[in-house]
């Protein structure tokens, strides 16, 4: 998937990560005024890019990941205004260098996929950094945010990912062609009522 992703053209690049954020729209998503968590794309990743620029003409308010311990594999998200002073951390990803929030303080979090299924399953890079941070949304039946969103080309749908213990699942995957998991019957519900 990973070298899949690389061989993309910067022009396929370009129009998923278009229609990604168009897609992202139709959920009516991100709500306006609201705290966005997004990555900054690496290693062939569908660029949030036009999800962030549509996040800003909304009033919300963007965030990035920041690792504070490699060690343990912890992060944190830092404000992110498109003027931040950014530095490369160990594996070259841009980051601000600046303190961050944790993450429950986010309305939606915007996750980078190695692979995922239908039922919002994901495969990332293996470090777990994710997995760790968002480890509480498991354990706390009432805290419902933040909604852990995944950006991704639709060929890397996999039919099924096995699930470990330590798996976050995702609300939804968000693709060029389509919104999967629990994020697909909001969209449904949107369609079903503007119909009627």
């Amino acid at each position: 998937m990973r070298a899949e992703r690389r061989a993309l053209s910067a022009e396929e690049r370009a129009a998923a990560a278009i229609g990604v954020a168009a897609n992202l729209a139709r959920l009516g998503l991100p709500t306006p005024g609201t705290r966005v968590g997004a990555y900054m794309p690496m290693d062939g990743e569908l660029d949030p890019g036009p999800v962030l620029q549509l996040a800003r003409g909304r009033g919300c308010k963007l965030f990035v990941p920041i690792v504070t311990r490699f060690s343990r594999r912890q992060m944190r998200f830092a404000a992110f205004d498109g003027m931040t002073r950014m530095r490369p951390n160990r594996w070259g990803i841009p980051e601000p260098g600046r303190p961050g929030i944790h993450g429950r303080w986010l309305e939606l979090a915007l996750v980078p996929c190695v692979a995922f299924d239908a039922s919002g399953e994901r495969l990332g890079m293996g470090a777990g950094f994710y997995d760790r941070h968002f480890a509480f949304l498991g354990s706390r039946a009432a805290w419902r945010r933040p909604r852990l969103l995944g950006l991704a080309y639709d060929f890397q749908r996999l039919p099924r990912i096995d699930v470990r213990p330590w798996d976050v699942p995702l609300w939804g995957v968000v693709t060029e062609r389509a919104v999967y998991g629990r994020a697909a019957d909001m969209l449904r519900c949107t369609t079903t009522e503007s119909e009627e």
